[in-house]
């Protein structure tokens, strides 16, 4: 298989996530037991995710060590990110809408981060095998559509435009081919840097969850975050077991 079609593959994958802003954007607006389930939901996806994916994909291109250094690296610079993000100019807006609009940021600056080492292991899997990676890439479209609702579900409750939302989600899922290029170009790239990579992306989405996803879903039905956060779970279990 030629470059351009690995990419191609890899762009399509990556696009995946739009599909679930698609969803979100045409499902009107939100009840607060609705919100709840979907900010439950993306929660359980992002920690799944990393703790199903990227923990055991870094100690795998790793060691334990590096995974760990990767995962507590990543837990300190959205710890400074959490302190610079609600600054920024564009997230003005007061009291609850503020929150969405950072969480959904913040999600989506997570998937991002998850996204470049998934392609680095697209590429990687098709020059092992064009059936490992034709398998790898079909595993990544398929969860990369939830996690695009899980993006888009906040910011659309912060009053971000439909058109806005599809352009963040389509963003964070255009990091999964720049990962692909650079493995292409970069082929003899450190499966270390790829551990360290996965390790930071676990950590910046277990430092959202715990300090952004969690909080705010259980603020008006808590029960309903619940099972959002177990079917966020276990959809990402059944799609990264396929």
């Amino acid at each position: 298989m030629g470059v351009g079609e690995l990419l191609l593959i890899s762009t399509i994958t990556g696009l995946a996530s739009g599909l679930g802003a698609l969803v979100v954007n045409c499902c009107g607006n939100f009840s607060n037991r609705t919100l709840s389930a979907l900010l439950g939901f993306a929660a359980g996806i992002m920690i799944s995710i990393s703790t199903l994916n990227l923990l055991p994909s870094a100690v795998q291109y790793g060691n334990a060590y590096l995974a760990a250094g990767g995962f507590l690296a990543g837990v300190i610079i959205m710890l400074v990110l959490d302190n610079f993000i609600p600054h920024l100019h564009f997230l003005q807006k007061e009291g609850r809408e503020n929150s969405f609009m950072k969480m959904g940021y913040f999600i989506a600056a997570g998937i991002a981060l998850h996204n470049l080492p998934e392609g680095l292991a697209l590429g990687a899997g098709y020059q092992a095998a064009e059936e490992l990676g034709s398998m790898i890439a079909l595993a990544i479209l398929l969860h990369n559509i939830p996690e695009g609702m899980g993006i888009a579900a906040p910011l659309k409750a912060g009053g971000t435009r439909s058109i806005t939302i599809l352009c963040i989600t389509s963003s964070a899922g255009l990091f999964t081919p720049l990962g692909t290029l650079i493995g292409v170009l970069i082929f003899n790239i450190s499966p270390l840097f790829i551990s360290l990579s996965m390790g930071f992306a676990a950590g910046a989405m277990i430092y959202i969850v715990s300090d952004e996803l969690i909080p705010e879903s259980h603020k008006q039905h808590s029960h309903y975050a619940n099972l959002g956060i177990a079917f966020g779970v276990l959809l990402t279990f059944l799609t990264q077991s396929i």
